[in-house]
C-alpha cells in the first residue's frame, strides 16, 4: 500500500496585522450609523462596540478592549473630555481620537492636553478617518503641531499663558540636551526619519529619546510634546535659558 503524501496545513502569517478594534462614542445615533457604514469597508478596521455617552465608555473598554476610541466631545451626561481623562488614567489605555464638528472648539485642545492622540472633523472623508485610525493605532498622532498652534491661537485669550510658558520651559529644562533637541523637532512636526536626518542620529535613537521624553515629563504621546513646546514659546528657543 502506497502512502499518500501528507497535506500540510496552509501557512499562517503570524506577523499579519490584526484588525484595529474601534469603539464609537457619539450621542447621535445617525452619526454612529454613518461612521459604522464608512468604516465598514476597511478590511483592517473592526467596530467592536458603540456608546451614546461618555458614562458607558469604561465599561465597554473593559468588555471589548478597543485599540482606538472615536470620541465625540459634546454628550449629555459625561462628555468626551471627562471620558478621555478617565481613560488616559488607566494603566493600559486605548488611544483616543476626538470627533468634533468645529476645529476651533476649545474642548478639543483640552482633550489633547488630557492625552487624546488627535482629532478629526465629523465631515472628514472616510479614507482619511481610516488613515487616522491606522496612524493612531501605530502610535502616531493625527494632529500636526501647526494645527495645534492654530488651535491654541484661536481658543486661548491670554489668561494663564505666562504661567503655562514658565511651567513648560521648566519641564523642558529637565531634559538632556539631545532630548530637548528631539522635543523641539517633534514640536515642529518632524517625523522620526526627518528628526534622525536633521540631528544626524539613527531612527531608533530618535524613538528612544521620544520614549524618554514621555517618561520624564509624564506625557502620553507626541501631541502633548508638541503642545508643551508650543506653550514654552518659540520652538527654536524651547528649553533654553
Amino acid at each position: 500500500m502506497t502512502d499518500h503524501p501528507t497535506r500540510e496545513a496552509p501557512l499562517v502569517n503570524e506577523h499579519a496585522a490584526a484588525a484595529i478594534r474601534v469603539l464609537l462614542v457619539d450621542d447621535d445615533a445617525l452619526v454612529r450609523a454613518g461612521l459604522r457604514l464608512m468604516l465598514g469597508g476597511a478590511p483592517d478596521v473592526e467596530i467592536v462596540a458603540e456608546a451614546a455617552d461618555g458614562s458607558e465608555v469604561e465599561t465597554l473598554v473593559d468588555a471589548h478592549s478597543p485599540d482606538v476610541v472615536l470620541m465625540d466631545i459634546r454628550m449629555p451626561a459625561v462628555d468626551g473630555l471627562a471620558a478621555t481623562e478617565a481613560l488616559r488614567r488607566r494603566q493600559r489605555p486605548p488611544e483616543v481620537i476626538v470627533l468634533t464638528t468645529f476645529n476651533t472648539d476649545e474642548h478639543v485642545l483640552r482633550a489633547l492636553r488630557a492625552g487624546a492622540a488627535g482629532f478629526v472633523l465629523k465631515d472628514t472623508p472616510p479614507t482619511e478617518i481610516v488613515e487616522a485610525l491606522r496612524k493612531v493605532a501605530a502610535g502616531e498622532p493625527v494632529l500636526s503641531p501647526a494645527v495645534t498652534k492654530q488651535l491654541i491661537a484661536q481658543v486661548t485669550d491670554g489668561i494663564g499663558q505666562d504661567r503655562r510658558a514658565a511651567r513648560a520651559r521648566k519641564q523642558l529644562a529637565a531634559l538632556g540636551e539631545r532630548e530637548r533637541q528631539v522635543a523641539v523637532a517633534v514640536g515642529r512636526g518632524k517625523s522620526n526619519a526627518e528628526i534622525a536626518e536633521e540631528l544626524f542620529i539613527g531612527v531608533p535613537t530618535v524613538k528612544t529619546n521620544v520614549s524618554r521624553i514621555l517618561a520624564k515629563l509624564g506625557l502620553n504621546n507626541r501631541v502633548q510634546i508638541a503642545l508643551l513646546v508650543s506653550d514654552a514659546g518659540d520652538a527654536g528657543d524651547a528649553g533654553e535659558s
